[in-house]
């Protein structure tokens, strides 16, 4: 376990073994994992790839020229999302439709619904590095953050975010 400053918060980053496995705002209410969990195996190689890729990516550079090792846990359907979500280039959005969209396509689904999306988004363990700040709503409206629409809104224009030309998958 280690944490980082960032310029939204105090961030608690989390690794077991050799990934990263919970990125947290302090602030925010989340499922705490257990301190055998927390202490188990921690890999500082992997917390300080992490340190390095949040440098970056709060100095306004795209920091991925540093691919961490992820290991989100969560639902099949979940990880289905939070992959796409690592397609969404730095500095661009899509909305929650389109996002629900391809993941209909992917799992061969006639209807995916954007709730649904957002449930998975919500769950996102280790949210900045698995983008889920850059899904907004059908309208524009930036909503539905779990660490604070004020967080994303700062990490949007971090990236200098394209608000107007959207993302297609």
């Amino acid at each position: 376990m280690a944490f980082y400053q960032s310029p939204v918060g105090k961030i608690k980053l989390i690794s077991k073994e050799d990934k990263l496995i919970k990125l947290e705002f302090l602030n925010q209410d989340a499922n705490l994992l257990s301190a055998k969990e927390i202490c188990e195996k921690c890999d500082e190689v992997v917390l300080g790839q992490t340190r390095e890729w949040l440098d970056e990516y709060f100095s306004g550079k795209n920091p991925s020229f540093k691919a961490i090792p992820l290991n989100p846990n969560g639902s099949e359907f979940a990880k289905v999302v939070w992959e796409l979500l690592l397609k969404i280039p730095y500095g661009k959005v899509c909305t929650y439709g389109e996002l629900a969209k391809e993941v209909a396509r992917i799992t061969h689904k006639n209807k995916m619904s954007a709730q649904a999306i957002g449930g998975a988004l919500k769950r996102n363990p280790i949210p900045i590095i698995i983008p889920c700040h850059r899904v907004i709503g059908a309208n524009g409206k930036l909503t539905g953050y779990a660490g604070g629409i004020k967080k994303k809104i700062a990490l949007l224009e971090c990236e200098k975010a394209d608000l107007v030309n959207l993302y297609h998958f």
